[in-house]
């Protein structure tokens, strides 16, 4: 069999490589490998939508009949087990191999487990995969009280949707404030006060040491660094993730926080790509970075696709964006707050919408807005634009970006 592309791992970011690579014209094989059964599906909607109805289905990103039709080998519910990389070969947990030219790690994050006391117990769940999300859903059903362990977007778009559904429902966050990794301290004093709003009994810098289990071994309840324990019969844990690195560290892929990658998204081995949660790339101005979000995958998959179909060398780059569903709020970020030295809430943005800025020096590093579409469109952008420019036109992106088109 003629070698091609291997594309390990058939998330989002995986399927979109498989699909531009043969709309750039590629034709020789392309493999999509993945552990999951089934086809390949979006996975923000699992902590949602996917709650609300349960219909996975909706999630599927193309029939069967695609991958057929675009001459797609799709192996499901396989891992590979090894790399080896003079012969430019993988092998399966099946006992097959496939050879490559170019192999393509989009091996995504796992949950984190903490180390902590009754992680085990039954009415102890993560949320990472379908099928997860498909146990979560049940448990809900029976469920009176759910205590979330992490205050991050997943787990606070679990609460809210909890809460939606009239269950007691407690967040309990070792940091100081929520969402801390991702977003400004405006945002989540803004984020927090909306969850509290809601009902949620929202703890910050409050830590969990362990899951009580009752008569019948089941999880009751979350004790405290304080002394406190918190009732619940549901708990899931959003501690947040890790890269799945481990296939190209044995291989002797260079890796740190990550498969590094260089600007072409290229590792260590020239014949390696990565993309999506599990790489490390360089950004222009906050140098190696790893995004968990489907923008950063797709992104990724579709200059992968370019530099192996035309030989390109082109850097990649883009202006990072992602959102959150928390309740009916929507958070839209442009940009990456961290390393800012100022923020700026900016009060035009009234009537239960919200919008921070970010600023390095004198130049706009990120925008936060919930409820206001367009101005996160116009920061999108604008990230780089002097503080000026936005100044003169009120703090108002949609008018800076008329203005410094006009200019």
């Amino acid at each position: 069999m003629t070698a091609g592309v291997v594309i390990v791992g058939a998330g989002q970011g995986g399927f979109q490589l498989a699909a531009s690579l043969r709309q750039d014209g590629f034709d020789r094989p392309v493999t999509l490998i993945g552990e999951e059964p089934g086809l390949p599906y979006q996975r923000p909607p699992l902590s949602k939508a996917y709650m609300a109805d349960g219909a996975g289905e909706r999630l599927v990103l193309k029939p069967a009949a695609f991958f057929e039709r675009a001459g797609i080998e799709r192996l499901a519910g396989l891992r590979v087990t090894a790399i080896d990389r003079a012969a430019r070969r993988v092998a399966l947990s099946d006992g097959t191999q496939r050879d490559y030219v170019q192999l393509v790690l989009a091996t995504g994050a796992r949950n984190m487990r903490p180390p902590l006391p009754g992680l085990d117990a039954p009415g102890v769940l993560g949320l990472r995969t379908l099928a997860d999300a498909a146990r979560l859903r049940a448990a809900l059903v029976l469920a009176r009280a759910v205590v979330v362990i992490g205050g991050g977007f997943i787990g606070l778009e679990f609460a809210a949707m909890a809460r939606q559904a009239g269950l007691g429902v407690t967040v309990i966050e070792a940091g100081e404030r929520l969402m801390a990794r991702a977003v400004t301290p405006a945002s989540s004093d803004w984020f927090a006060a909306l969850h509290r709003a809601m009902g949620t009994d929202v703890r910050l810098g409050c830590a969990a040491t362990g899951v009580e289990t009752d008569a019948a071994g089941r999880a009751c309840a979350v004790t405290l660094a304080d002394g406190g324990r918190v009732a619940g019969d549901l708990i899931l844990v959003a501690a947040g993730v890790r890269p799945n690195v481990e296939l190209a560290a044995e291989a002797g892929v260079s890796v740190d926080n990550g498969i590094v990658v260089d600007g072409c998204l290229r590792s260590s081995d020239p014949a390696i790509f990565a993309l999506g949660d599990c790489a490390a790339f360089p950004l222009p101005g906050a140098g190696q970075v790893r995004f968990e979000s489907v923008q950063a995958a797709v992104e990724h998959a579709r200059h992968i696709a370019r530099a192996i179909t035309t030989g390109a060398e082109t850097a990649f780059a883009m202006v990072p964006w992602f959102w959150s569903d928390q309740g009916k709020a929507r958070l839209q970020i442009a940009g990456i707050a961290a390393g800012a030295d100022a923020v700026q809430r900016v009060p035009q943005a009234a009537e239960g919408g919200f919008m921070a800025l970010a600023w390095a020096g004198d130049r706009l590093a990120a925008v936060e807005t919930v409820g206001l579409a367009a101005q996160h469109v116009a920061a999108r952008r604008l990230i780089g634009a002097p503080r000026a420019l936005i100044a003169a036109a009120g703090f108002d992106l949609r008018q800076a970006l008329l203005a410094g088109a006009e200019r």
